[in-house]
């Protein structure tokens, strides 16, 4: 597995932060993903929830669906995947079923976080794969793109 230093995990965030911006201009709550494998992006995704009507539409599944598509195989051994917003349950099981070795987020999520903050999936002693978490990437950016997101939101139904 390779290893990256803070600066890598930055420059592959801001990946994120433009997926995330990509949710944002079609008024999908602003969350982006990338999957990086060998130092390449595999896959991209942006929330399209409310676009597609679909409640697994979510960044993570579907910049994992591409990076799976890319490889032409569902096991992500040693890719990592950058998440604007901790992945909720749904996201971190795909993640640990895909075989994705590390998980790099932005901002917590104490409502559905399931890496740390709310639940904790991808360490969980029952099962028999792990993944390693690395939080606070670009936090501030991650965590003012949705807060701005639902300031406006609440704005406009007042």
């Amino acid at each position: 597995m390779t290893t990256f230093m803070l600066e890598d995990h930055v420059s592959w965030m801001q990946l994120a932060l433009e997926e995330a911006r990509k949710a944002l201009r079609r008024e999908e709550v602003p969350v982006g993903a990338v999957v990086v494998h060998e130092g390449r992006v595999i896959g991209r995704g942006h929330n399209l929830i409310e676009s597609l009507q679909d409640p697994t539409a979510h960044a993570e599944m579907l910049a994992i669906t591409a990076a799976a598509n890319t490889l032409a195989t569902w096991r992500l051994d040693d890719s990592i995947i950058y998440v604007t917003l901790e992945p909720c349950m749904m996201c971190a099981g795909a993640i640990l079923l895909a075989r994705i070795s590390t998980i790099v987020f932005g901002a917590s999520d104490p409502r559905y976080g399931a890496c740390g903050s709310k639940l904790n999936i991808v360490d969980n002693n029952s099962l028999d794969v792990r993944v390693q978490v690395v939080r606070g990437i670009l936090k501030a950016d991650c965590s003012g793109l949705l807060q701005d997101f639902f300031k406006r939101l609440r704005q406009r139904s007042d």
